[in-house]
């Protein structure tokens, strides 16, 4: 097949390379040229994704994939085309922001021809595919869903740094506007995938036939809501459990023993492009979903609760150096979409602590451009916050901080046994 793939970030790229893996000609648009330049060259434009590397090296030579920034060069003749533009959600109003991903559309309408199958992973609300995608897509290239082109949502189900271990191990969600649209749909990405054994599915690992594209949209918002209300519970335990004196990890262990429970673990923050976005994706379509926006709320107070914490312990912050571990929003992944690590460093700023910022995946340039100032171990610090949990962490002690007064582990990521004799507070009654 000849496949068109639209927006080669961190899942579009891996998803491009292993369609031409499957032996398709695949061509990639998007708008950065410098992206473009990178992936013509055979290197990878951003780093941490396994496989990408070695991947591009030996496909780009090949000729069996290469990138474009003109939709007029990939999109016309194409069998099938993926969209995978990042949806923006406002912060303030929670309502999603179409504007690059109309764009897009827009773009490969005006060059879509007849016999294509046009797929969309990015998660979308309920509806979308059908009520904007459809009509914006028939309008520009005056074609007709269903006759001259398929429509499908098929969301992407990866976590970054693992895109192509996930695409074998977790069946590939597809629904269309129509019977027929849907089977197509489910015949490409048939042709582009394989996929694990997993006897502990209800049915065969592959491509799910989810009926319709509206199905396909919920299954991906539910998936992701359904984990920022667990965790969101796990976070009001913690709460309880520092009021009450417990350590609510050991609660949540024991609870888990049994099939019927599944705890998430509480934390000081839930980031990354899914988890606090999708919730807000859904609540558009369904504001009466109280128990979602409680849930979402709930979780979005926790890096000023660990602050509190802090206060509670120390008194006033004013003029305390305090250093914040962890830019990223998750251990190991140099990425900081809603990242804790921002509402952390407002909390601190506001109340009068001098806030330094260390993250072994960033350089001090790409600290200081958040407007954060770099902190290395062995500096003076007062108190140590810390917001994500890379691997480095488990190995801190005292002597790297000198100084310091008071530990909060907002990811219980250090070793308790090497803070003995310097206060450390995990969330959730633990030490």
């Amino acid at each position: 097949m000849r496949i068109a793939v639209v927006a080669l970030g961190k899942i579009g790229l891996p998803l491009a390379v292993q369609y031409a893996e499957k032996g398709h000609k695949v061509i990639g648009v998007d708008v950065n040229a410098t992206t473009v330049e990178t992936v013509n060259r055979g290197a990878e434009p951003f780093p941490g994704e396994a496989h990408l590397a070695d991947a591009l090296a030996r496909l780009v030579p090949a000729g069996a994939l290469r990138a474009t920034t003109d939709y007029a060069e990939a999109i016309p003749g194409a069998d099938a085309v993926v969209l995978v533009v990042p949806l923006v959600v406002d912060d303030a109003t929670w309502e999603p922001d179409f504007t690059w991903m109309d764009a897009a559309t827009r773009s490969l309408a005006e060059h879509l021809t007849p016999g294509t199958l046009v797929s969309y992973e990015t998660t979308l609300p309920v509806g979308t595919t059908r009520g904007r995608w459809k009509p914006l897509i028939e309008e520009v290239s005056g074609l007709v869903e269903g006759r001259d082109f398929h429509l499908v949502f098929s969301p992407e189900r990866v976590l970054t740094g693992r895109v192509f271990e996930d695409l074998r191990r977790y069946p590939k969600l597809v629904g269309g506007l129509s019977e027929e649209g849907t089977a197509r749909g489910v015949g490409f990405y048939e042709r582009v995938l394989d996929f694990d054994e997993r006897p502990d599915l209800p049915r065969p690992n592959g491509v799910w036939d989810m009926g319709t594209a509206e199905a396909a949209e919920m299954a991906k918002l539910a998936e992701t809501t359904y984990r920022d209300v667990n965790i969101a519970l796990a976070n009001q335990f913690a709460v309880y459990a520092d009021k009450a004196g417990f350590d609510i990890e050991k609660v949540i262990e024991a609870c888990n023993s049994q099939p019927y429970s599944h705890i998430h673990r509480p934390g000081i923050a839930v980031g990354g492009h899914c988890i606090p976005v999708y919730p807000r994706l859904y609540l558009s379509t369904d504001p009466d979903a109280t128990v979602v926006r409680t849930a979402r709320q709930f979780n979005a107070t926790m890096p000023d609760y660990v602050v509190s914490r802090a206060e509670q312990v120390l008194g006033r912050l004013n003029g305390l150096r305090v250093a914040v571990l962890g830019a990223s929003y998750r251990g190991r992944v140099k990425e900081t979409a809603f990242s804790g690590v921002f509402p952390t460093v407002d909390a601190l700023r506001a109340k009068g602590a001098i806030v330094l910022v260390q993250d072994p995946m960033f350089s001090d340039d790409e600290l200081a451009a958040f407007g954060w100032e770099p902190y290395h171990l062995g500096r003076e610090i007062d108190v140590v916050i810390v917001q994500a949990d890379h691997p480095e962490y488990r190995t801190l002690t005292p002597a790297d901080l000198p100084g310091v007064r008071l530990l909060l582990d907002g990811r219980r990521a250090t070793d308790p046994a090497l803070w003995a004799g310097t206060p450390r507070l995990v969330i959730g009654g633990g030490q």
